[in-house]
């Protein structure tokens, strides 16, 4: 499966015209993104087969790893984003599409006018980071983007990545995830395995598989119901449903398999300059500035613990336990597609506290 998508993205992809089905495309950036993306040379946007957009807030100066890089889209973004005193770490196993990212690694550093690049790319694979040049704990930010389905050992990339991480440090990833385990016919197809769809995990399986590695209680950011448009390939893939979805995993050691109340809360000073009204965790946790928010000792530490802190205030600690907050279970979490309606009432109902 790995020659097959070495071939697949080096050889038979030559931009993102080329994709046989709608699971990897492109989303509209918020607009303080926008100028960014337009100082990035056009060779580089033709390749970009991402499935979401990974660019978490309050990077300046920060270490950012990305895995598959690709021809280096999401890395020249970021680069951006951490300016000259941070750096932005592309890994990817693909010849072609490094000879594209490296290409450009002066164009990018005129047009954001550094004194020096502030990117660098690696060849190797995602299921060996341990033989690349990559110090432990030395990343304060990992990201990928529709890539991690490709990897035919999840469980060993995700546990590089927690190594990875500096102690309170964030794994914000977008990928491909199915409402189902995949028969082996799926999973082995070379087209669905080459187009993000034969890879994808169950999505319960991915949230057990993070909290074995370390990553506990995992976050979903924000998702969308994926179509195919291809009638072939629909055929082979039967009922099952897929869906783009990006999650952010904290390398936190004390983070418990629940959600649970200690009584605390936090109050978000409008500190973040890309988010100067609200600051969202993840899709139930929309955090008004100003507000005294309730949240439970998870989400308390995912922001005490990293490098959003100095954005909060902190009520509460963990001498008296409350029990678990209601509405915490473990059905499909997935955004089905609601009307802008019923949209509003959820965000109304995350916006109060804690799930």
């Amino acid at each position: 499966m790995r020659e097959s998508v070495q071939t697949y993205y080096g050889q038979t992809l030559q931009s993102s015209a080329d994709l046989a089905t709608n699971a990897c495309c492109d989303q509209t950036p918020p607009e303080h993104l926008k100028p960014l993306l337009g100082n990035i040379h056009d060779d580089v946007l033709a390749r970009y087969y991402g499935c979401g957009l990974v660019v978490p807030d309050e990077l300046a100066g920060a270490r950012v790893l990305d895995l598959g890089c690709g021809a280096g889209r999401d890395v020249y973004l970021l680069a951006q984003l951490v300016g000259e005193t941070g750096e932005v770490v592309g890994v990817d196993m693909t010849d072609e599409q490094l000879a594209v990212a490296r290409e450009h690694t002066e164009y990018h550093r005129q047009a954001f006018g550094y004194a020096a690049s502030n990117v660098r790319f690696e060849k190797g694979y995602l299921e060996a980071l341990d033989t690349l040049d990559l110090a432990p704990g030395s990343f304060d930010v990992v990201i990928s983007n529709c890539v991690i389905n490709l990897c035919t050992d999840k469980p060993k990339v995700l546990a590089d990545v927690a190594r990875l991480l500096k102690p309170g440090g964030e794994f914000y990833f977008s990928d491909v995830y199915a409402d189902r385990r995949l028969p082996e016919a799926v999973a082995t197809d070379p087209v669905l395995y080459g187009e993000c769809l034969g890879g994808a995990l169950y999505w319960n399986d991915f949230e057990h598989m993070a909290a074995r590695v370390g990553f506990g209680d995992p976050r979903l950011v924000e998702s969308r119901r994926l179509t195919v448009d291809n009638k072939t390939l629909e055929a082979k893939l039967g009922n099952a449903r897929f869906y783009s979805a990006t999650y952010r995993l904290f390398n936190i050691d004390a983070l418990e398999p629940a959600c649970e109340d200690y009584g605390q809360a936090v109050i978000y000073r409008g500190t973040i300059s890309t988010a100067p009204h609200s600051f969202t965790l993840d899709g139930h946790h929309v955090i008004e500035a100003g507000r005294v928010f309730p949240v439970c000792g998870n989400t308390w530490r995912m922001l005490a613990e990293s490098r959003f802190a100095p954005h909060f205030d902190f009520i509460g600690d963990f001498s008296t336990h409350y029990g678990v907050f209601s509405g915490c279970g473990v059905s499909l979490p997935f955004d089905e597609g609601r009307g802008e309606a019923d949209r509003g009432a959820v965000l109304a109902q995350a916006s109060g506290g804690c799930c």
